[in-house]
């Protein structure tokens, strides 16, 4: 099986941690960003990060390329996405698979790239569930799935969220809670959640 694309989604503000860098945060010593990465096994070089528009080069790592969310009316993971199509469009790649993940998911699966990939068959997406609850950017697709998405994107005609373009792809969902004692998918937003990262880690 051909490796994987792979972009973590790190443009976010961090407005609820007073607008600290959440790539830059430390979970058990080892900053988010490289927490996550390490998770995701063999991957096609480069790991691509996308990164906000005034990002100030901070949050990347070694061996990654930072992509830089399209400047459009939706932001967020969708942007994030979009920007990561286009990187593989300009190299050229317009077949494969595609997995995203959200950089403040520090206990992401250490099988999460191949247990998606697998799940996702021939269908155009997959997404990450724990019971009933969802988690839309912790997902694979089909790149060519998502040929149009950078150039619907830009003119503000894609849809508004992640999980209504899975909808509309008819994604299939992924539930994780079978093989984990815990959510392997909690994540980081304020800074309560940060102390309570770090006892799991810790422990």
């Amino acid at each position: 099986m051909t490796a994987p694309h792979a972009v973590i989604i790190a443009g976010g503000r961090g407005e609820r941690l007073g607008g600290l860098r959440k790539a830059d945060l430390r979970i058990g010593g080892m900053r988010l960003v490289d927490r996550v990465a390490n998770g995701l096994g063999d991957l096609a070089s480069p790991l691509m990060i996308s990164v906000g528009p005034s990002d100030d080069g901070r949050g990347t790592r070694a061996g990654s390329i930072r992509v830089t969310d399209l400047a459009a009316p939706v932001g967020g993971p969708m942007a994030g996405l979009a920007a990561a199509v286009a990187s593989l469009q300009a190299r050229g790649i317009i077949d494969g698979v595609l997995v995203s993940v959200t950089v403040d998911t520090p206990f992401l699966p250490r099988d999460f790239c191949a247990v998606m990939v697998a799940a996702l068959g021939d269908d155009a997406a997959a997404l990450a569930a724990w019971g009933d609850d969802f988690y839309p950017p912790n997902a694979a697709w089909r790149i060519a799935a998502l040929a149009t998405l950078p150039d619907r994107v830009l003119q503000g005609r894609a849809p508004k969220s992640l999980k209504a373009l899975q909808e509309a792809l008819g994604a299939r969902q992924v539930d994780w809670s079978g093989g984990h004692a815990s959510n392997p998918f909690v994540n980081l937003n304020t800074p309560a959640d940060l102390v309570a990262l770090g006892r799991i880690a810790r422990g």
